[in-house]
């Protein structure tokens, strides 16, 4: 069993932790409006999941997701985060995060500049790609023939072994996409992002295996 720390616990986060939870893993949300913000969410989840500051739930965290927009990263508590192995699930949105030279002009991907506020973490991008409904609706066993898979980019190979165990952990197959710097693969637009799991209309999704993934990837073009 894992202890899940939860940095944002919006759609995406609070789908992994339903999933983490159903596989038997303990969570800790937080949320940027404090703990008792997150009863409702609670109450959903069961006694496997509580709801603390994003500082202790990265302190309680084996592994602590972080789910929040681009530009709330120089808000993460980056003590706590230090030594962790850190799944980033965030997309950048200019619309929302304003602009970023970085991320606009593609000298950094929105990972490395997570990296950058998280400089002891491990982090490895993950769960960014697929529409929470999706997420939920196509997680299946491990040897189930319709398991789908997720793509993870990250520098650590241990980070990466540990996010890799997780996901699969919870009802889905990992392509390795390689280091942060290539995590612009599976941004925002590219052809991995959303379309092989359908469209967001069919919320049950369609199950997509590793092949169809590493296709996807090998498309993608800045």
């Amino acid at each position: 069993m894992t202890t899940v720390g939860f940095i944002g616990s919006g759609h995406i986060g609070s789908t992994i932790a339903r999933l983490a939870i159903e596989a038997g893993h303990q969570v800790v949300l937080s949320n940027s409006r404090g703990p008792g913000t997150l009863a409702g969410t609670l109450a959903e989840l069961g006694p496997r999941a509580s709801a603390a500051t994003s500082a202790e739930a990265a302190a309680a965290g084996d592994i602590v997701v972080v789910s929040v927009p681009v530009n709330a990263f120089p808000d993460l508590p980056a003590a706590p985060l230090a030594g962790k192995t850190v799944i980033d699930t965030c997309n950048y949105g200019p619309e929302r995060d304003g602009h970023i030279p970085e991320l606009d002009s593609g000298s950094l991907t929105s990972s490395e500049l997570l990296l950058r506020y998280i400089p002891d973490a491990s982090v490895v991008k993950a769960f960014n790609n697929i529409f929470y409904k999706h997420l939920l609706s196509l997680a299946r066993p491990a040897k189930a023939a319709d398991r789908s898979s997720l793509p993870i980019a990250g520098d650590s190979v241990p980070a990466k072994a540990a996010v890799t165990e997780f996901i699969a952990s919870i009802g889905y197959g990992v392509v390795d996409a390689g280091p942060l710097a290539d995590g612009w693969r599976q941004a925002t637009g590219t052809p991995v992002w959303g379309t092989p799991y359908g469209p967001f209309s069919n919320e049950e999704g369609e199950p997509v295996d590793e092949h169809a993934i590493r296709a996807a990837l090998a498309d993608a073009t800045r």
